[in-house]
């Protein structure tokens, strides 16, 4: 498995292959979007909104914009993780940009960061990659400007605005962006602009001939039914899924129902029951899942035992190995992006002792 860079990101670009982003703010979140081959996560300041329930991006702090970005990164192992700066962590001064850049670099484990802003802030994104961290630069509806912008609402409509739009995008390449987000701003306009670059452009409310596309993850898999901008497509309707399923975790505690005897524990050591078919089977201590453990608490050596649970269509090996599995796509691809996620990458099993399960 190659990990997803700012270069190959550029490669994707210049073979045509559209560059997928999502938010994530999690490891959970993160290592099921790396799974399904996500090119690049993006740690947006948007948590404050998503996550803790704050009705704008502005009170979200550097500690907590580490905080979060160390925990998509430890559960990234292939997509490139970019980590926002947030309000007031750039914007006083350069020295302090770069150093709040460089702490989302060797705090939070990012493999580059992103800022709003145009050309103004040119020489602050010249100075962070002087320092060696890779800028993506962001333009159009900059939420930490929603007070100067007057809310969110789509920018860069007229001639003037549009031309002000371009010239800000070339300048940031010109300062060393590797690649730029667009947000509400016109579909030929977008276009314009993505044409003009030789980064990758990525859209979120800006049309299809960007080269890429962002969507925040809570918005796309439909955990907030009140909440559908028009650029926003529901890729699940999750939170009627998660509604349910704790209105059906309510009901069988009120009544009783759960937990059952096969969630609970008996006052003696049981049997070890033969390991069952489908996704998930016991492997002691890397043994055959069929052989019987050395003792009744858990096989020789006060190994525990593993459950191993293998992503969907790959087969079981030795409980804690790797596997080979070959993600399922469609479409051409560019040599780079083959490369990016190559089939024969590994898969990690997550795993947990038996013995906190009998």
């Amino acid at each position: 498995m190659k990990k997803v860079t700012i270069h190959t990101l550029r490669k994707m670009k210049q073979a045509g292959e559209r560059i997928t982003v999502l938010t994530a703010y999690d490891a959970t979140f993160a290592a099921l979007f790396d799974a399904a081959s996500i090119d690049a996560l993006l740690v947006g300041d948007s948590v404050g909104m998503t996550v803790q329930g704050h009705d704008s991006t502005l009170p979200v702090t550097m500690d907590q914009m580490v905080y979060h970005c160390g925990c998509v990164s430890r559960a990234a192992q292939r997509a490139h993780v970019i980590g926002d700066l947030p309000f007031g962590s750039y914007q006083a001064s350069a020295d302090e940009a770069v150093k709040n850049a460089m702490r989302l670099v060797a705090e939070g484990g990012v493999g580059s960061v992103k800022l709003e802003g145009g050309a103004d802030y040119a020489d602050v994104i010249r100075r962070i990659v002087r320092a060696g961290v890779p800028v993506m630069g962001h333009l159009g509806l900059t939420p930490q400007s929603v007070h100067r912008l007057g809310g969110y609402v789509v920018q860069g409509r007229g001639e003037e605005k549009a031309a002000r739009l371009l010239a800000d995008a070339r300048a940031l390449e010109e300062a060393g962006c590797y690649a730029l987000v667009l947000e509400a701003v016109p579909s030929a306009v977008a276009a314009e602009i993505a044409r003009a670059l030789t980064i990758p452009v990525i859209g979120i409310g800006a049309g299809v001939d960007c080269d890429g596309q962002v969507l925040v993850c809570y918005d796309m898999l439909g955990m907030n039914a009140e909440f559908q901008p028009r650029f926003v497509k529901r890729f699940a309707e999750l939170a009627a899924v998660i509604r349910a399923a704790a209105e059906g975790y309510r009901s069988e505690v009120r009544q009783g129902a759960f937990p059952g005897p096969q969630h609970s524990f008996s006052s003696s050591p049981e049997p070890r029951a033969a390991p069952r078919a489908g996704p998930i089977a016991l492997a002691a201590n890397g043994a055959d899942p069929a052989a019987p453990a050395a003792d009744g608490e858990g096989g020789d050596g006060g190994q525990a035992n593993i459950i191993s649970l293998p992503l969907p269509g790959v087969s079981l090996p030795a409980a804690g190995s790797q596997v080979q599995g070959t993600p399922g796509r469609a479409g051409p691809e560019s040599e780079s992006a083959q490369a990016a996620h190559s089939d024969d990458r590994p898969v990690k099993l997550y795993s947990v002792p038996t013995g906190m399960l009998e």
